[in-house]
């Protein structure tokens, strides 16, 4: 089965070049004969995009990457839809959203792909609050998290702990179904809701949760969610559950 890992960037120069090394240096999971990261830059101003070339001189590496530009800063979603457009095309069975901070590790992948490949999920979806190792940080961002995954359970009817979780992976005939607009991280919320109406193989969509280790940032040290998103998330569980 071939893996391909969708890895939106934005100004990630200081750690682009650790994640993607560390990524394609882990292990393949069981199952798994090859793995592709698609890199999107959406329209970083910082050094990434000299990141990414170094990353593509190293011959080594060069074989497993397929690297994409957005030329001006569109947001987290536009990058996600345009790494899975990538991918489709690239004929991936199996896809995985992994971002490029380091703050998830991607020895995790294997504990996301085991449901999907022994065929009992079209679907995984990470959860920081499930008992596994993570950094504490903000707590009044743990209180908006909780407050947005049960907002979105009471409309999806699932029973997820942490929608607002980056690793999330699905199964080629969910990808070719889903349908994403939102711009920025309300590609989650959204993300979570046409999952939750998916139908593979003309059936209910079968998802799953597993535990993942989190390594969390600050603000100083570059993280870019704001209050202004978990606004809008609730905006998009509205959208994409009622009126979509």
């Amino acid at each position: 089965m071939h893996l391909v890992v969708l890895i939106p960037i934005y100004n990630e120069q200081r750690t682009l070049d650790e994640s993607v090394r560390r990524l394609l240096s882990t292990p393949l999971p069981t199952g798994i004969a090859r793995r592709t990261a698609v890199l999107v830059d959406d329209g970083s101003s910082d050094g990434t995009a000299a990141a990414i070339a170094a990353l593509r001189g190293d011959a080594a590496l060069a074989p497993h990457l397929h690297t994409i530009r957005h030329e001006a800063n569109r947001g987290k979603g536009a990058a996600v839809r345009t790494a899975l457009t990538a991918a489709i095309e690239l004929a991936g069975d199996i896809f995985i959203i992994h971002d490029a901070d380091l703050e998830y590790d991607p020895t995790d992948h294997a504990r996301l792909l085991t449901p999907i490949i022994d065929g009992r999920a079209d679907a995984v979806i990470g959860s920081r609050f499930l008992g596994d190792t993570h950094r504490v940080l903000y707590f009044w961002h743990s209180v908006a998290n909780k407050a947005i995954t049960t907002l979105s359970n009471i409309f999806t009817n699932l029973n997820l702990t942490d929608i607002e979780c980056c690793s999330k992976a699905f199964t080629r005939p969910v990808a070719l179904q889903l349908r994403l607009e939102e711009e920025r991280f309300g590609i989650e919320p959204e993300l979570i809701a046409k999952l939750a109406r998916t139908t593979p193989h003309d059936r209910t969509i079968r998802i799953y949760e597993v535990a993942v280790s989190y390594a969390g940032r600050t603000y100083a040290e570059g993280k870019k969610i704001t209050w202004h998103d978990g606004l809008a998330a609730v905006g998009c569980i509205l959208k994409y559950n009622l009126f979509s």
